[in-house]
């Protein structure tokens, strides 16, 4: 049973520094946490399909499972928008159904655009992109791939600047075949980016993933799902996922908004984006947790890094490792830092072969 509520609270949320998987500094919600995301109907249960009755919170990274929820949505978005404070890059969270009926995101992306706030539209393959009008001021689109076999929202995203993330559950979308299949179709249609989404599967997901797939007690994914650590086979996805986003021509994260800027909030990201590679690696820990800082330390200046590299130099800036300003260093002068380089080889790891793409 679904029940739809309005004049629900805009949920806005900022963030002091980039976090992955969308690495935005405010996040905004136009509907309810465990309506927009909890959202499923008896006519898509019984289509069949496990991926049919679980559903995912992308802000808390967690998918769960439901029969009976409410959607509370937000009933004046504009004069809640006029009165918060927003700051670019700014997360749009329209997943689901229930956008497709209330195009609520869709005013929300409306307002960045009369703005000029760098806007990232999240939608899913259930739900729907916005008008063509519509995210005209430097946004992008990204669409989860969950369900993962309802693709046809890629080819009405033909055309934008857009990309695929994809919930890593076992054993949905660890399919290799499948995995492959969704890169294809994406960069077929124009990706820009093709990237993983770890997610915390709770014990109503994983009880429905094992009742609609029919999985005996016997069943080896029914011992990896509930009596198995799923942890290594969640990352060798992640790592296959970015191999297989590098060997298509995309991009293996989600990009931000005018990701080709050299602005301190896109300066974090990257040195965010290789510390956390370096730590799911276990990739010297101590060096990565010094980046992780001196990320956050970008994140907080005041002045330009643009500004401070051209009237003196980074190394006036005391929070900052060496590494992470040879890392900036270079990627102020407009090239690939080789450290970030070499992170992203050791990151983007075939899982079938064991090798790099």
């Amino acid at each position: 049973m679904i029940l739809y509520r309005k004049a629900a609270p805009l949920r806005i949320r900022r963030a002091a520094a980039p976090e992955p998987p969308f690495w935005c500094a405010t996040s905004i919600e136009p509907y309810s946490r465990s309506g927009a995301r909890l959202w499923r109907a008896s006519a898509e249960r019984r289509a069949g399909g496990a991926h049919h009755s679980i559903a995912i919170d992308y802000l808390a990274s967690r998918a769960t499972a439901a029969d009976r929820v409410e959607v509370t949505v937000t009933e004046n978005v504009r004069t809640e928008l006029e009165r918060a404070r927003i700051d670019a890059p700014v997360l749009i969270d329209a997943t689901e159904a229930p956008e497709v009926v209330f195009r609520r995101g869709e005013e929300v992306l409306r307002f960045c655009d009369e703005e000029r706030i760098n806007a990232l539209f999240l939608t899913s393959t259930r739900g729907a992109l916005p008008s063509l009008d519509c995210g005209s001021y430097a946004a992008a689109f990204t669409i989860a791939a969950w369900p993962p076999d309802q693709t046809a929202i890629f080819e009405q995203a033909h055309g934008t600047t857009w990309g695929v993330v994809i919930p890593v559950i076992y054993p949905i979308t660890t399919d290799l075949d499948a995995l492959n299949t969704l890169a294809e179709n994406a960069r077929a249609n124009g990706a820009s980016f093709f990237a993983a989404m770890p997610v915390d599967v709770d014990a109503t997901a994983k009880q429905a993933i094992a009742n609609e797939l029919q999985l005996a007690a016997d069943d080896d994914r029914y011992a990896m799902l509930f009596h198995a650590d799923a942890a290594p086979i969640h990352l060798a996805t992640e790592r296959h996922i970015a191999a297989l986003a590098a060997s298509h021509g995309m991009r293996d994260f989600v990009a931000p908004p005018r990701w080709e800027e050299r602005t301190n909030w896109n300066a974090a990201v990257l040195l965010t984006l290789t510390a956390s590679r370096m730590i799911a690696m276990e990739l010297d820990l101590d060096l990565a947790g010094l980046i992780a800082r001196s990320a956050r330390a970008v994140a907080e200046l005041d002045k330009p890094l643009v500004r401070v590299a051209e009237a003196a130099s980074l190394s006036i800036i005391e929070v900052l490792d060496d590494v992470s300003r040879d890392i900036l260093q270079e990627w102020l002068e407009g090239a690939e830092p080789s450290f970030v380089e070499y992170v992203n080889e050791q990151w983007r790891l075939s899982r079938s072969s064991g090798a790099p793409l």
